[in-house]
């Protein structure tokens, strides 16, 4: 089983899209294994998006990620990062696939609503960063046997 992290950003929240978007990914045959809301604090922002310091949008990420609530999720299952990427599309809406997230209910790069870690590596930070270990939960759901062989 993999672990990533999702997060539904602000405009999905000020948008009401939140149960939307974990709808999409229970459909999947996602398990959610951890989900809060939360501000993200500036601190917490930096270490998110600390890849992209001296990018000359990496001030309006920090902005933006940090301007309303956001709900955080943990989601497990066989390839949950591939899996998760691929509901949500690609990063500009307008090239993401139908069916997609972005493709379906954003409209602009800037506000695309939703982010995924990009692989193992990075969700394992982003989770730790996110989410304490005593805040995810390890559960077995009766469905995975009819999800996956």
């Amino acid at each position: 089983m993999e672990r990533t992290l999702v997060i539904v950003k602000p405009d999905g929240v000020q948008r009401g899209l939140t149960g939307e978007i974990i709808s999409r990914l229970e459909r999947r045959g996602l398990k959610i294994v951890g989900l809060k809301m939360m501000q993200i604090s500036r601190e917490l922002a930096a270490r998110h998006y600390g890849v992209h310091v001296g990018k000359p949008f990496y001030d309006g990420l920090v902005n933006y990620i940090t301007s309303s609530p956001v709900v955080v999720m943990a989601v497990e299952g066989e390839r949950a990062i591939e899996l998760v990427r691929q509901t949500m599309g690609k990063t500009n809406p307008l090239e993401a696939a139908p069916g997609t997230i972005r493709a379906d209910l954003a409209v602009e790069i800037g506000r695309n609503l939703v982010h995924g870690s990009d692989g193992p590596q990075t969700a394992e930070f982003e989770l730790g960063l996110f989410f304490r270990p005593e805040e995810l939960v390890s559960w077995e759901c009766s469905a995975e046997r009819w999800i996956s062989e």
